[in-house]
């Protein structure tokens, strides 16, 4: 992961984030959000569809060098997603024993039911 993007907003059909003004809004609705929360909110969705380590957003969002073992993470993850309500475990994805990753909302196409068919070789 080279370097950090800095985008000015973040918007998708459900959630609108201003970087600049540090505002967002979820459905039209205005959100609320500690300091940390939302710079921890920035960072993932500014490198949307990217894993971000837990040692860089300790060490960007809270200072912390990587031999700090702490749960604030995870903390501040659990708070962002239930602010995000329904939409929370789709926006943070966690990465078991790496990070986090923030994917844009996507709307979903229905599960195509139909396997691609492939000629069967028997008798090898």
């Amino acid at each position: 992961m080279g370097h950090m993007r800095t985008m000015e907003w973040y918007r998708d059909p459900h959630l609108e984030l201003d970087f600049e003004r540090g505002s967002a809004c979820l459905d039209g609705n205005g959100m609320t959000f500690t300091r940390k929360e939302y710079q921890l909110l920035a960072m993932l969705a500014q490198n949307a569809g990217e894993i971000i380590r837990r040692d860089v957003l300790l060490l960007r969002v809270w200072g912390y060098s990587r031999e700090i073992r702490t749960r604030t993470l995870d903390v501040h993850i659990r708070r962002l997603r239930k602010k995000l309500g329904a939409y929370g475990d789709r926006y943070i994805e966690t990465i078991f024993g790496v990070g986090y990753r923030f994917q844009p909302y996507r709307e979903y196409a229905p599960f195509q039911t139909f396997a691609p068919t492939l000629p069967v070789a028997v008798g090898f």
